[in-house]
């Protein structure tokens, strides 16, 4: 990979450069970069504010950077942060008047970076640049996502997985029931696992591993957001339930399918998966596979 990363390299050198990010000032604001962006997630927001929790899950960082972050812009009387009065164990982050004019301040002057940027360019060339930035800022974010286990119950994984149902429910020609509840017990420790991947607060992906048998899992609830395919996340997220699976000791995980999942089909097949007669009865299913692990 070493041409890949020389230029990712250089990117990001000439970008950090051009946009304000060395500069003790971002963009003449008065602020460094840290605390500028801080100031922007909680202005996209709005009215509503973010919760303390939420602002660190979409920034990835560490809970007392951030509160040193967020402790500047309440001093500059830029920010508040007041306890949630549904759940006084949640922080939410507000601006203030003088914060919101900040906010405006400083959509201003990105504004005329990237007009500086686009301006010396044809036409013909800020289209070019704009489906570059387009197609890398969709690769990073795809190549950073990370998964997370959490709880089945978790209002991320309930988001997944309900999303998961809607697109089946869409694709499969008789529409989809998903039953009564999964035992909530079938993906936590010791019978199994569930990983939630989010980006900007939001679920992207999902999967689930859970024991069926002595030395065999089953691989279930795998989904990605549509909008977010084409990036090979649905690749990592396979590889990553089967090693999950393997260091829980499993030597063999299983899956089923419909024909309709031709994406996923393919996948598997790809992945070293052998199609095996009916192992459960799932009454969507149509395809069983298995993999040693």
């Amino acid at each position: 990979m070493r041409d890949e990363m020389e230029v990712l390299r250089r990117f990001n050198r000439a970008w950090s450069q051009r946009v304000g990010v060395l500069d003790e000032s971002f963009l003449d604001s008065g602020r460094p970069l840290g605390p500028s962006r801080v100031l922007f997630e909680i202005g996209v927001a709005a009215a509503e504010g973010l919760g303390v929790g939420e602002l660190r899950d979409r920034l990835g960082l560490d809970a007392g950077h951030l509160s040193r972050l967020l402790r500047r812009l309440e001093g500059d009387g830029l920010v508040t942060t007041t306890a949630d009065p549904d759940d006084a164990r949640r922080r939410i982050a507000r601006l203030t008047p003088a914060g919101s004019r900040a906010w405006r301040d400083l959509e201003e002057r990105s504004d005329r970076v990237a007009r500086d940027i686009l301006e010396p360019l044809s036409d013909s060339g800020r289209a070019r640049l704009a489906d570059a930035l387009r197609t890398a800022d969709g690769l990073i974010r795809a190549a950073t996502v990370r998964f997370v286990q959490v709880d089945p119950a978790d209002p991320a994984a309930l988001a997944a997985v309900a999303a998961y149902i809607g697109e089946l429910a869409e694709r499969f020609p008789g529409g989809f029931d998903p039953g009564p509840p999964a035992d909530p017990g079938a993906f936590t420790p010791p019978n199994g696992r569930f990983f939630v991947a989010a980006s900007d607060g939001d679920a992207i992906a999902c999967g689930g591993v859970q024991r069926i048998g002595e030395g065999v899992a089953e691989i279930k609830r795998m989904w990605v957001d549509p909008a977010w395919r084409g990036r090979g996340i649905a690749t990592r997220l396979l590889a990553h339930l089967e090693r999950t699976a393997a260091a829980d000791g499993f030597g063999v995980v299983r899956l089923d399918t419909n024909p309709v999942l031709v994406e996923a089909i393919t996948m598997y097949r790809r992945a070293g998966y052998r199609e095996i007669p009916r192992y459960n009865d799932n009454p969507y299913a149509r395809l069983w596979f298995e993999k040693a692990l």
